[in-house]
């Protein structure tokens, strides 16, 4: 996949959610309605990983950064043959999406990175300009 600027992408949607459990529950169900709205179907071949991918980041940043951040952002961007997504959390911390082995234990975001590039699309992780926070943007190819 040729590189997408994330810039060139309409947003789309902004959803804010408490970083509690039930978070990973309404992100998923926020991104299906994404998906439907950018005109991507439910049996996409890529709406199956895109979930579990979006699953993972919101869990890891619960799991992570819940005890500094109380809110977590999931920010949606649609352009022609692509979809974005990050996770966005307060936490400084900005773990390596590569490099771990996805089979080992607490290796979610290994698991996260392999996924997304096994479709042909990147993860990246941007610093908030303060220093005190992260997004992980996930861009994959429909």
């Amino acid at each position: 996949m040729t590189a997408t600027r994330l810039e060139t992408l309409p947003y789309r949607h902004v959803l804010t959610v408490p970083a509690t459990g039930s978070a990973v529950r309404i992100a998923r169900e926020t991104t299906e309605l994404v998906l439907v709205e950018c005109g991507v179907g439910l049996r996409h071949p890529s709406t199956g990983p895109a979930l579990l991918i979006l699953s993972e980041l919101v869990t890891n940043a619960i799991r992570h950064a819940a005890a500094v951040t109380p809110m977590i952002t999931v920010t949606y961007a649609h352009g022609p043959g692509v979809f974005a997504f990050a996770v966005h959390d307060r936490h400084p911390y900005q773990p390596p999406l590569f490099g771990a082995l996805a089979t080992a234990p607490g290796s979610g975001l290994a698991t996260v990175a392999e996924m997304t590039t096994g479709l042909g699309g990147t993860a990246v992780t941007r610093g908030d300009a303060d220093g005190r926070g992260k997004s992980i943007w996930i861009t994959l190819p429909l």
